[in-house]
Order: structure tokens, then C-alpha cells, then sequence
């Protein structure tokens, strides 16, 4: 697979959209002035980061299986961590956790040919040595933070993307999960507390709430450990 080394970029992503084409290819840059979250959110890119995106074109691929793309980024960054002698945790649907804390984020668009995906993007985020931001302290860390020593950010890099070649199963990803944990669930303007208890094949998230088991979409809600 192609990878394009960048400088700076707005972000990887929209690099690798207006690249175009069928090739499949990564772009990976030091520093992204417009860096994307889920829901259209700011993602801090400042330069000691790992800041990856990924352009796959697929042949017959139901876009109803499309989930199983997120499943083998997430277990992808997590089998990286891994490496480091981190012990990351997945908070669905798209977050990477260390020590209850965010250390890295993907976001995936997907190109659709009627019922089938024909070309994803998939951005990923990974704090390696970047500094936080003062009011992310609570929320947010990283590499460096976690094993309190700088990190080599080309060997991450090269981790992640011989990581991303592999194919891995559902199980993997809910293996890092925490299930039986109490969230809060936004929904529809109602926030209520539920109990986390798997996830489908599809990638709704099972929750438990007042004794019956509720199926939420990822684009529908918002969740709060």
C-alpha cells in the first residue's frame, strides 16, 4: 500500500478525498490544521501526534457489515498501544481509552454504491507526544503521559500500519470493552442511566435500562461513563 509522508495538512482525510482514485493508500502527517472528530467536532492536531488516514476500495463489500471497518481500526490502535505496554480499552463506538482517559479517535466515511460500501476513509488520531490542551487533563492523554518517557513516533506509526493490514474479528473489539459498567445515555433530548451489555454485529450498542434491552446507534446518541 501506497503512503504519502505530509508536513502539514488540513487534515489527512480530506487530503486523501480530494486524492481521489482507486488506489488504496495511506497519508500520514505531522501536523493537521483542521483536524475532525465524530459529529463535527475540533481534534487537536498539534505536531507530536500520530495523525493517519486510510483510503480503501472494496468489490461487493454490504454496506450492512460496514461496522466490522471501525472494529479493525480500533483493534488495529489498541494491538499498537498494546505493544507499548499500554492496556487500552475501547468506549464505543469510536474512542480508544488509557487509564479511563481518551488517547485516541477514529473517524470513518464511507462511500456508497447502493447496498454495497465502495470506498472508505478511515482517520485515525493518536496521542503520542503531542501536549494536551490544560482543560483536557481530565479527560484526554497520551503516550508520552501514560509511560511518563517520550515516545519514537515513527515506530508507532509503523506499528499501526503493518496493524491496520490485518483482519480481526468483533470479539476482538469487545474484548477491550468493559461490559456490566453503568453509563449515561443521551437520547432524543433524555439522558437516563443504563448498563452497557454488548455489542451487535451491526455495531448497536446493548443496554440495559428499567429491565429491558435497548439497541442504540452510535449517530443517535451520546454516552457517558
Amino acid at each position: 500500500m501506497r503512503i504519502i509522508e505530509l508536513d502539514e495538512i488540513d487534515s489527512t482525510s480530506e487530503y486523501l478525498k480530494r486524492l481521489g482514485g482507486e488506489e488504496d493508500v495511506i497519508a500520514v502527517a505531522r501536523r493537521q490544521t483542521g483536524g475532525r472528530g465524530t459529529k463535527g467536532r475540533s481534534f487537536s492536531s498539534e505536531t507530536g501526534g500520530l495523525y493517519l488516514s486510510v483510503m480503501l476500495t472494496y468489490d461487493n463489500f454490504p454496506a450492512s457489515d460496514a461496522f466490522k471497518i471501525l472494529v479493525n481500526a480500533c483493534v488495529a490502535v489498541c494491538e499498537t498501544l498494546e505493544k507499548f505496554s499500554l492496556k487500552p480499552q475501547i468506549k464505543w463506538s469510536n474512542d480508544v481509552l488509557s487509564d479511563g482517559k481518551k488517547i485516541s479517535g477514529t473517524l470513518i466515511e464511507n462511500i456508497l454504491s447502493g447496498p454495497f460500501v465502495r470506498r472508505s476513509i478511515t482517520g485515525i488520531g493518536i496521542n503520542v507526544n503531542n501536549p494536551l490542551p490544560p482543560e483536557l487533563n481530565e479527560t484526554a492523554t497520551s503516550m508520552s503521559r501514560q509511560l511518563s518517557v517520550s515516545v519514537e513516533l515513527s515506530e508507532v506509526k509503523n506499528t499501526l500500519i503493518a496493524n491496520l493490514e490485518k483482519q480481526y474479528r468483533l470479539d476482538d473489539y469487545k474484548s477491550r470493552m468493559e461490559f456490566g459498567k453503568s453509563v449515561f445515555v443521551t437520547c432524543g433530548g433524555k439522558r437516563f442511566k443504563a448498563v452497557v451489555k454488548d455489542v451487535e454485529p451491526d455495531g448497536r450498542l446493548l443496554v440495559e435500562h428499567g429491565g429491558k434491552l435497548i439497541a442504540l446507534s452510535s449517530a443517535e446518541v451520546s454516552i457517558k461513563l
